[in-house]
């Protein structure tokens, strides 16, 4: 069965850091587009960063550049989010994504993990 599980996350203070992980099950996953969506209450699903599957392009939402990384092993399957000088505003739960139709930009991702929570406090 295809999936998608993230790790990490958890509470921390504005201007700390944590990270994300999302381990992918099969070969398949390892030529999609992946990325970040997160969402907070009360809002829509935003996108946070995207990559593509060779790992030579990124892109971040404006909210996030300069303070979050995203990568990926393509060996190990898995995909990354790195964030540092987080907010509260970045409270959110954050989901790991991929697009079985792209090897590029992660468009309409239509493989989602179950998310994490990340809580950021002032």
């Amino acid at each position: 069965q295809v999936q998608l599980v993230e790790s990490g996350g958890g509470l921390v203070q504005a201007g700390g850091s944590l990270s994300l992980s999302c381990a992918a099950s099969g070969r398949a996953f390892r030529r999609y587009a992946k990325g970040w969506f997160r969402q907070a209450p009360g809002r829509e699903r935003e996108f946070v960063a995207a990559i593509s599957w060779s790992g030579g392009s990124t892109w971040y939402a404006d909210s996030v550049k300069g303070r979050f990384t995203i990568s990926r092993d393509n060996a190990k399957n898995t995909v990354d989010l790195r964030m540092n000088n987080l907010k509260p505003e970045d409270t959110a739960v954050y989901y790991c994504a991929a697009n079985s139709f792209s090897e590029i930009q992660i468009g309409a991702p239509n493989y989602w993990g179950q998310g994490a929570q990340v809580t950021v406090s002032s």
